[in-house]
């Protein structure tokens, strides 16, 4: 059995292809905007604004491997409808990991318990 390829090196080309319909399938869901400038940043590699392109884009490695554990390969390129599901899941867990002392309310999640006071 021969070992897989070696993953060559993604540091020459930009990460994160948006292609037309990934963007397309975003900008007509308003209600993921948020979600989607979210992801983007917590992807970004920090410090992205002092470094050209001045775009919050991921580590190209980073995004490799992404690619590769989501699709099997590096140079894979996510659908429009698989970002849209990771959005959607985006969204629909932002609450999760807040604790009641995160919340204005003092609220804890979004269960049936939600909106009882914390303590």
């Amino acid at each position: 059995m021969s070992d897989p390829a070696p993953v060559p090196p993604t540091s020459d080309r930009v990460p994160f292809p948006v292609t037309v319909p990934v963007l397309a399938a975003v900008l007509v869901r308003p209600g993921l905007w948020a979600a989607a400038v979210g992801a983007l940043l917590r992807m970004a590699v920090p410090g992205w604004w002092r470094h050209r392109p001045f775009l919050p884009l991921p580590d190209p490695d980073w995004w490799a491997f992404r690619m590769t554990t989501a699709y099997g390969r590096p140079d894979a390129e996510p659908t429009a409808e698989d970002v849209v599901s990771y959005l959607d899941w985006c969204r629909a867990t932002a609450s999760l990991g807040r604790t009641g002392r995160d919340r204005p309310d003092g609220a804890i999640g979004r269960g049936p318990l939600a909106g009882r006071q914390a303590g």
